[in-house]
């Protein structure tokens, strides 16, 4: 442990050199399962990496070097908190939900663009662990409809619980202040103390006198307003939401074995599936003082998937929404203007195949409201522009053969704007996270990372220095401290040496780039060895897929405990790989996923892999493999159907084996709507005749992320279809069922018993 003085700083600054392999020590704790540095203040550097299984969070003195164990206050876990939408996902982690309250919760996340996906109910006295990503929201609601309780996923938050002393949403909301006050010659009426709300399913006014006024007469149970009202600054005009109610579509899961008795008991979730009736939200503009009721022209936004980011001009003359309609190849950033009622768009995102509204929607308007920061694919590549709201002129902030993964800061007073990017080096993997800030007036970028890895920083509490922690599958964890006026480094923090983990016999990921199914597209992938690997042997080739096309999922950063490593160890070389249809490439790249997730990028991944054993002899393209969960499920089970001339043995768990079958939001996104035949015609139950090779099912009997049903049907069609496979169900458990411990034995013996002992 070295200290050195930095004058800057104003305290010696503490370096970390990275030698051995105590868990405890300051030695490890920049290894490839640390999270961090984190800043805590100005001379403290917060530490949390895994100990045994459990997460533990470290505290550095920058100042003396001491590094102490903190231990949480009992009864730790996540403040609730008011939550509108996520942010784009950060670190995947697992949060556990808490009804400690004597009624049932409906569990539902509110995705980016503030709409809210159902994840099924949460009983009484219950509570369920469920897969996120930091900074994902989710809400938990009463079967009145009303907010329970919010909370948004961090790392080491604790559980997220639901009781007596939950806030409410709507209590948590801070009181509406007064603004823009009018003279008091202009109108005697208290707009300042005016309230909105519900009754009998219409909107009703209280004045400040006490007395209350109906404004509504046509709400009813099945076709409701809303009290989620928002105000004009000046308080004359408000914006209220009529919904036109979703219909129910209930799947029935049996609890064969509950806690309460000796008996099975049905539970019932709501889940609707694609080409299911939705909510259909009608905004509408009242004016206070006498409920003037002013109809935006819904020819502009006749089928909303979702409307949502209501905001006032600050003249308040205007208010503005977001719609996105369904069949996602239309977003609109719509204003109606409160004298005329005239609607008109302000900006218009259209693609003959899909929007992803999901991970790749940013709209910041500016203070003044006459300008807008706005995400758009229409280059070919994920880029902000600036638009002029009066006009419609759309200037690129950001442009080239490169993506924007996120904008994580917008400031308004120094005109710039700090965003992620990927692709930005042609030397390096494009999947790689840098970090960089672009000037809103010039357009120039400042880049803040620069090594060849995947990068996350943490800023000091004064934002003049940040933390850069990098890596790559290959290269353990680098920390640098840099200057965030100009990106410049500081100093090196820690380069963590794994020269000792080698010495085990653990084998470093191997990163591989070949041309895809074109030719001439570059796909990156990893390939991992066996523990003691002999290249003079030959290995069974197992893929690991997962293929959805809200990302990529091929490992970019340093990490010793892959799950991978457990099939590799078995004596076989394991791949995982980026097709062509997923994310963060180019919109061309993506746009192979649309209506044909059926694809999957098999003919991108075979080509990799026969490009990889080319010159690889140990790699036995013989005798492959494949697994997957949930998409990767899907995925797992197709590559028999359609590629069993390449693929043999496949483990197929909790997948979504028919598009229709699966939830609403993830299947209209990619495969489109209305429902067309082709949901059908990739269907892995319509073509379950087609199963060439040796298939095990696995299923979670208690899944509520993807309907049960999709792999028992699919089991269906296999027994009618004379078809031998294996099926393992169990019936407590919940999606991801191949991850628990005896769910990943049978994985692991069925893979060693058909592509090892068979041969």
């Amino acid at each position: 442990m070295i200290t050195s003085p930095f004058s800057r700083f104003g305290h010696p600054l503490l370096i970390l050199a990275l030698a051995g392999a105590a868990p405890a020590t300051a030695n490890d704790l920049v290894s490839d399962s640390a999270i961090g540095p984190r800043w805590q203040d100005a001379t403290t550097l917060l530490f949390t990496r895994d100990v045994e299984g459990t997460p533990t969070r470290f505290v550095i003195d920058a100042t003396t070097g001491e590094i102490t164990l903190p231990s949480k206050p009992n009864g730790h876990r996540l403040s609730p908190q008011r939550v509108t939408r996520s942010s784009n996902g950060g670190s995947a982690m697992e949060m556990v939900f808490k009804n400690r309250t004597s009624e049932d919760l409906d569990l539902f996340w509110l995705d980016t663009s503030g709409t809210r996906r159902p994840y099924g109910m949460i009983p009484a006295g219950a509570e369920r662990s469920q897969p996120t990503y930091s900074g994902h929201a989710w809400i938990m609601v009463n079967q009145d409809g009303r907010t329970v309780v919010g909370f948004k996923a961090v790392e080491d938050g604790g559980p997220a619980v639901a009781d007596d002393r939950s806030m409410t949403l709507h209590d948590s909301l801070p009181k509406r202040e007064s603004r823009n006050k009018r003279p008091q010659d202009e109108a005697p009426w208290n707009a300042e103390r005016v309230s909105v709300f519900v009754r009998d399913h219409d909107l009703w006014i209280a004045e400040p006198d006490g007395t209350e006024r109906r404004l509504t007469s046509d709400g009813s149970a099945d076709d409701h307003w809303t009290g989620n009202v928002r105000f004009s600054p000046d308080n004359r005009h408000f914006v209220a939401t009529r919904v036109e109610k979703p219909q129910t579509h209930a799947v029935n899961l049996i609890r064969i074995a509950p806690d309460d008795r000796v008996e099975p008991k049905l539970e019932t979730l709501q889940y609707l599936k694609p080409g299911d009736r939705i909510a259909h939200p009608h905004p509408v503009v009242f004016e206070a003082a006498t409920g003037r009721r002013i109809q935006p022209d819904e020819s502009l936004f006749p089928t909303p998937w979702s409307i949502s980011r209501m905001q006032w001009h600050p003249e308040s003359d205007r208010v503005r929404f977001l719609y996105n309609q369904r069949g996602h190849q239309t977003l609109r950033l719509l204003e109606v203007d409160v004298n005329s009622g005239e609607t008109r768009i302000l900006i218009d995102e259209t693609s003959p195949t899909f929007l992803d509204y999901a991970g790749k929607l940013f709209l910041h308007v500016m203070k003044g409201g006459d300008r807008a920061i706005w995400m758009s694919e229409r280059s070919g590549w994920n880029h902000l522009e600036m638009v002029d709201l009066e006009s419609g002129e759309r200037t690129p902030l950001t442009s080239g053969p490169w993506v924007v993964r996120a904008v994580d800061d917008v400031d308004e007073e120094e005109d710039r704007i700090r965003i992620r990017l990927m692709g930005i080096d042609p030397d390096q993997d494009p999947y790689h996270i840098h970090h960089a800030m672009v000037d809103l007036e010039t357009g120039d970028l400042l880049r803040l990372t620069e090594g060849d890895g995947t990068h996350s920083i943490e800023f000091s509490p004064n934002g003049d220095y940040y933390v850069d922690r990098w890596s790559r599958v290959d290269l353990p964890p680098v920390h640098e401290l840099r200057r965030t006026s100009d990106g410049s480094l500081v100093a090196e923090l820690a380069a963590a040496d794994h020269t000792g983990l080698l010495a085990t016999g653990w084998t470093e990921p191997e990163r591989f780039v070949a041309k895809g199914r074109d030719g001439e597209t570059d796909i990156w992938g990893v390939i991992v060895r066996p523990k003691d690997f002999d290249p003079a042997r030959s290995y069974p080739v197992v893929e690991h897929i997962y293929a959805g096309p809200h990302s990529h999922f091929v490992p970019k950063s340093f990490s010793r405990r892959w799950r991978m490593r457990d099939v590799a160890d078995l004596g076989f070389v394991v791949v995982q790989i980026d097709g062509m249809g997923t994310n963060w490439r180019s919109k061309k790249f993506h746009d192979v996923a649309w209506k044909n997730l059926g694809d999957s990028g098999f003919p991108d991944r075979i080509a990799w892999m026969r490009a990889a054993a080319a010159d690889r002899p140990w790699m036995d393209l013989d005798r492959v493999g494949i697994y997957g969960g949930s998409a990767g499920g899907q995925s797992a089970l197709r590559a028999l159907l359609a590629f069993g001339d390449f693929y043999d043995v496949a483990v197929a768990d909790c997948g979504c084996h028919d598009n229709r079958m699966d939830k609403i939001w993830w299947n209209e996104l990619w495969m489109g709507w209305p429902i067309g035949e082709h949901y059908a015609a990739q269907s892995n139950v319509t073509n379950a005749h087609r199963l060439e090779g040796d298939l095990m099912l696995v299923l979670g009997g208690m899944d509520r992320n993807v309907d049960p049903a999709s792999t028992l049907q699919v089991v269906d069609a296999l027994v009618k279809a004379d078809k031998d496979f294996e099926f393992v169900l169990m019936p407590s458990a919940g999606h991801g069922a191949a991850e628990s411990a005896y769910g990943n034995r049978r994985r692991l013996d069925f893979l060693k018993r058909k592509l090892l002992d068979a041969h």
